[in-house]
């Protein structure tokens, strides 16, 4: 480690019906290289193998932490469950489905630590459902502004980090999609600090043939709900931040996704 202050960072992920994926995710937090983790893994009524998967990974880490919920609850509630759970004084998420690049939060809170930073995020580079790298990225902002965010998520939920210490933990409100995207919300409201993104690609997204980002009427279904129900936001405020989010996310964060380059 080159710096020396190393926090414990809680780590959440909600699990359902994830075998095939899920010992890539676990595995992918055990080879950090920043060490002082705790991986909370929340399962959501998994009827597959994943609880004798991450069952196998507990017996040989301690610091790997399984709690289940009572009955199929959404990512919301799953996700709010594992915070709760959570000691450390930063939290950082990783979907049962994706992974992180060895060096991820050596980086990250090597940054947060040394510039004393609340709220972060990366780039990240997008993988087929297969896991085949597709030679592009999602480019981080540089620097991201409440304002910002409110016309458009810039934050992959993969990468995101925040400071519970300094911010207290955030929950966020029971909605079936985009749940995320009001966390980082309220994260970087809370902040007096910029937030910072990390340019380097520090994490794989995978994309699903069902996930959001191939659904784009579930989009604007979802991010309504955000504005409207997330925010409070009245009919007329929503409608005005759909429009937009549409602009934003149409013409403005689409040229975020970029080639990766060769190496």
């Amino acid at each position: 480690m080159n710096h020396v202050s190393t926090p414990l960072v809680s780590v959440v992920t909600p699990v359902f019906n994830a075998e095939k994926f899920i010992a890539q995710t676990i595995q992918s937090v055990i080879s950090q290289t920043y060490t002082n983790w705790e991986l909370i893994l929340v399962d959501d009524g998994s009827v597959d193998k994943s609880l004798e998967i991450i069952s196998d990974f507990q017996k040989k880490h301690s610091n790997i932490f399984l709690y289940k919920n009572v009955q199929n609850s959404g990512a919301a509630i799953t996700r709010n469950k594992g915070m709760a759970e959570a000691k450390g004084a930063y939290i950082a998420f990783l979907d049962a489905d994706d992974f992180w690049l060895p060096e991820k939060l050596e980086i990250q809170i090597g940054l947060m630590e040394s510039r004393q930073l609340e709220v972060s995020f990366s780039s990240y580079n997008l993988m087929d459902a297969n896991g085949n790298l597709l030679g592009q990225h999602v480019q981080a902002l540089k620097k991201l502004t409440y304002n910002k965010l409110l016309k458009c998520n810039y934050i992959g939920n993969l990468t995101g980090v925040y400071n519970a210490e300094r911010l207290g933990k955030i929950y966020t409100k029971n909605l079936r999609k985009r749940q995320d995207w009001l966390l980082w919300l309220e994260a970087v409201k809370r902040t007096k600090q910029p937030v910072i993104g990390i340019q380097e690609p520090l994490a794989n997204y995978r994309l699903q043939p069902n996930s959001m980002s191939a659904n784009k009427l579930g989009l604007i279904k979802y991010n309504y709900s955000v504005y409207k129900t997330g925010l409070n936001f009245s009919t007329v405020k929503s409608v005005y931040f759909m429009l937009l989010f549409i602009y934003e996310y149409i013409f403005v964060k689409s040229k975020n996704t970029i080639e990766t380059p060769k190496t």
